[in-house]
């Protein structure tokens, strides 16, 4: 007796964009009711293969079985209609329409009704999102947060009726919990025999949740295996054709150096009474929950949101921060988690973007832009960073995740800064450029850089950083250093209600 074919084979899948080669023998293979995890570093090909498979794009070469019957997908309606669901990374949601209708629009597109809505599809999108969050359905969706529209974006796919769902790094946006809740739908559609695509970066979610992993690389099939018989570091050196050795540099050795900033008691209605020091030589880490508070104390110390309230120490000199300008002028910098909306500008050059922050430094007479100036600018900072890019002159939106956040931080390096927020520095950025920017964080830190970073994977935080502040409920609740660093320990002080001392290791 003949096994059944598997729910979908995807075999040597081929695609050019003119000269340029993106896929050149894409393979995969998928069974009902597995979680199978396709890795590979930005550029590898797996966002051209799955664009594929959901109609976006048409291959040059190659086949397409479901049920071991050949398809032709020449659409993402074609593709739905197939049952084939996909959650993308980037967040396509209508702003200015409630939580429900963005739900629901695929639903309301095919409808004939003249008017959809009303107390009927409010109940149907809170049925569905009372798995994953507590998300009001009749919020508009531009008013949620970063995560919150992720989490809408992955209640749109479960309402459709798939047999094949890809999700393109589901959890960057999402905090442990919010992730860890995710995992369970996940499990419980696979054991409706539904077979899932997870793209992901963090090996401890490949290894966690997924029975089989596939890595691309350059374009092509390099291996699929049972995740029971490999390890992480298989599946990093396959993704990235050579041996990294760590994701994390050496950690601060000795004591820390001279306060660089202090902060006491900066309040607003969002968060109350944080006080912490950032040191020369330290990483500080700033853990919690989304939605504690991270972001908004960051920005709010900056001038980018809110009225905070509140006194503040540069080297030891009190300064008075009116708006992000004076930041700037001070030399204290944040690096915002919506790198495509805030962080970089896609449409202009890598060396304008790089300028941006301070054109006078580009200027010549008249205070008009130098081109060659800021050229040379963007060649000094970018071969710093080992920006990638064939010419400075190219638009950001041509590079890829990593080398996008590599432009944002050149943005923030060319006003030479003295303190660096960054909120969530390598979200959606491959294990490669990952290792590079945290080598760069570290570099920086040692050459008296102050550095602070906000990040919700709990490992980046442990592995990257010499001291974790816990934010629960708009105030840090502990500190945490050395064997304390531990994610038990993270989480237990970030649950709401945690009982903890604010300032206990500060």
């Amino acid at each position: 007796m003949n096994p059944a074919p598997p729910l979908l084979q995807m075999t040597d899948i081929a695609k050019s964009f003119g000269a340029i080669r993106a896929l050149r023998s894409g393979q995969l293979d998928l069974r009902a009711g597995e979680i199978h995890a396709l890795a590979g570093e930005n550029g590898a090909g797996k966002s051209t293969l799955m664009n594929i498979l959901d109609g976006i794009l048409r291959p040059d070469s190659g086949a397409i079985r479901i049920d071991g019957q050949p398809v032709q997908i020449d659409s993402p309606a074609m593709a739905q209609r197939l049952g084939i669901g996909f959650v993308h990374q980037e967040i396509a949601l209508c702003a200015d329409i409630s939580v429900a209708e963005n739900i629901f629009m695929s639903e309301t597109a095919q409808s004939r009704r003249r008017l959809m809505g009303g107390a009927d599809l409010i109940a149907r999108a809170a049925e569905v999102l009372a798995p994953l969050a507590a998300i009001d359905p009749r919020l508009p969706a531009g008013l949620l947060s970063i995560s919150q529209q992720q989490l809408v974006e992955i209640a749109k796919a479960l309402t459709l009726e798939c047999r094949i769902l890809i999700f393109d790094e589901p959890t960057a946006a999402l905090t442990e919990h919010e992730a860890q809740k995710l995992f369970t739908i996940l499990r419980g559609l696979a054991a409706r025999g539904i077979g899932i695509i997870y793209i992901s970066h963090r090996m401890a979610e490949i290894f966690g949740i997924c029975d089989r992993v596939t890595v691309m690389r350059d374009g092509q099939h390099i291996r699929t295996d049972r995740t029971a018989d490999i390890t992480p570091a298989d599946v990093v050196n396959a993704m990235v054709g050579r041996k990294l050795d760590t994701l994390y540099p050496p950690k601060m050795q000795g004591t820390p150096g001279p306060e660089i900033l202090r902060v006491a008691g900066l309040t607003d209605r969002r968060f109350q009474d944080v006080s912490f020091a950032l040191h020369a030589g330290e990483i500080l880490g700033f853990g919690g929950l989304i939605g504690a508070g991270r972001s908004e104390i960051a920005r709010g110390l900056m001038r980018l949101e809110g009225a905070a309230k509140g006194r503040i120490w540069l080297h030891g000199q009190e300064v008075n921060l009116r708006d992000y300008a004076d930041c700037i002028a001070r030399g204290i910098v944040y690096l915002s988690e919506d790198r495509k909306g805030d962080g970089v500008f896609l449409d202009l050059p890598i060396a304008a973007n790089i300028a941006a922050l301070d054109l006078r430094r580009v200027a010549g007479r008249f205070g008009v832009i130098n081109p060659a100036r800021e050229a040379a600018q963007a060649q000094r900072i970018g071969g710093s960073l080992r920006l990638k890019a064939a010419s400075m002159a190219h638009r950001v939106a041509s590079l890829s995740g990593g080398n996008q956040q590599k432009v944002a931080l050149a943005k923030l390096l060319a006003v030479q800064p003295k303190v660096i927020f960054l909120d969530e520095p390598t979200r959606g950025v491959d294990v490669g450029a990952k290792a590079e920017i945290h080598a760069i964080l570290r570099g920086l830190a040692d050459s008296g850089v102050g550095i602070a970073v906000i990040s919700s994977e709990l490992p980046e935080l442990i592995g990257l950083c010499d001291r974790v502040l816990v934010v629960s409920e708009g105030r840090i609740v502990g500190g945490l250093s050395g064997p304390d660093m531990t994610e038990t320990n993270i989480m237990t002080l970030a649950a709401p209600g945690a009982l903890a001392k604010a300032g206990a290791m500060q």
